[in-house]
Formats: structure tokens, sequence, C-alpha cells
């Protein structure tokens, strides 16, 4: 037993205080990225079309047949890079391609709202 208080111990004095930086919700702004809420708009566009995917076991193959692209897009959609040679156009077509429907709803910004904002919701 000597072993694991030991243990705890140890860690005990590995406790540090790190200093960070609470996130702004938007990883791309935290970032400091100059079209970060677009980034971000696509992100989630992104990330529901590879849930999609995920959830119906498809392979590469046919999803590129079904989204009527090539397999070398999908490689760059599912690894999260190049989010801005994906437009919001494609990026819808290719839900409505797995059967989503998808609604967009405008809306006059507050006024107390610095800059108009696009939201996804999913």
């Amino acid at each position: 037993m000597l072993f694991a208080s030991n243990k705890t111990e140890n860690l005990n004095h590995m406790k540090k205080n790190i200093d960070y930086t609470e996130s702004c919700g938007n990883v791309f702004e935290d970032l400091g990225l100059e079209n970060a809420e677009e980034l971000y708009a696509k992100s989630q566009l992104t990330v529901q079309i590879l849930k999609i995917i995920k959830k119906r076991k498809l392979t590469q193959t046919e999803v590129a047949k079904i989204l009527n692209t090539n397999q070398s897009q999908l490689s760059l959609l599912n690894s999260g890079e190049c989010l801005e040679r994906f437009t919001f156009d494609r990026l819808i077509s290719w839900l409505t391609k797995l059967d989503q429907n998808v609604t967009m709803t405008i809306k006059n910004k507050p006024l107390r709202q610095k800059n108009a904002a696009i939201n996804v919701a999913c």
C-alpha cells in the first residue's frame, strides 16, 4: 500500500495552475481566422454530412456516387481541412442528396448585435 500512497502523493505534486482562455464557442474565431463565422457554419454542415455517412455505414465509393463527387473531395471533407474549398451550395446539395431537408431562415439582426451572423441549427 505504500506504493499506492506514493502514487497519490506524486499526483498531488504534479498539479499545476494552467493558464487558459475560455472559448467564445467558435474555434475558428478563437484562432483569429478571417472568415471564422463562415468556417464554423461550414464545419457544422460537414459534421452532419459525416454523421449521416457513418450512421448509414457507407463506403467512400458509395458516398462519392450518391453525392456525384470524387473520393479526393470526400477525403478533404473527412479530414476537416480546406473547409474554404467547399461552398455552402455544395454542402447543402450534399445534404439533400443524403435525403436531408435543409431549411434556411433569414431574419433581421437585433439592434444590439454588432454584425449579422450565419447560424446552423441541426
